[in-house]
């Protein structure tokens, strides 16, 4: 299972150090609204079910702890050949076409110990920023 806070399950993007400080950072100013993850090796491997509309998850840092609040707006599984521009455009990671995002995200789920192919089941994931940093949110109020 993935961490919680608060009640919350976790976000954390990317691999620890650089690229997740990058990703948060595009989350934080509002460039990134979307994310993608692999259904068979990063959610049922840890028997995590999909995230869904209007669920809040709190975006961590490298040590685990809060670096803002992001609420769920829509979630869409597709196999990683149907991934559209539209959707890849949203992760905001600079990609300029969708045969870039998607040897970028081939190399970097081989990387991590899942290689993909065009049927891989990826989980599109859009959402909104709440709150940036603790944004005044003890972790008792994350919940609504």
């Amino acid at each position: 299972m993935w961490p919680r806070i608060g009640g919350l399950r976790t976000l954390a993007l990317g691999t620890p150090g650089e690229m997740r400080a990058t990703l948060n950072a595009l989350v934080l100013s509002g460039v990134k609204t979307a994310t993608a993850g692999l259904l068979t090796s990063e959610y049922a491997e840890e028997n995590e079910e999909l995230e869904y509309a209007g669920e809040r998850l709190v975006l961590v840092d490298d040590h685990d702890a809060l670096a803002g609040v992001v609420e769920i707006t829509d979630v869409e599984v597709v196999r990683f050949a149907d991934v559209s521009w539209e959707f890849a455009r949203s992760e905001g990671e600079g990609d300029r076409s969708i045969e870039e995002w998607r040897e970028g995200h081939r190399r970097y789920w081989a990387r991590v110990g899942f290689p993909v192919d065009d049927d891989s089941q990826v989980v599109c994931i859009r959402f909104r920023l709440v709150s940036a940093g603790d944004g005044g949110i003890s972790t008792g109020d994350l919940g609504t």
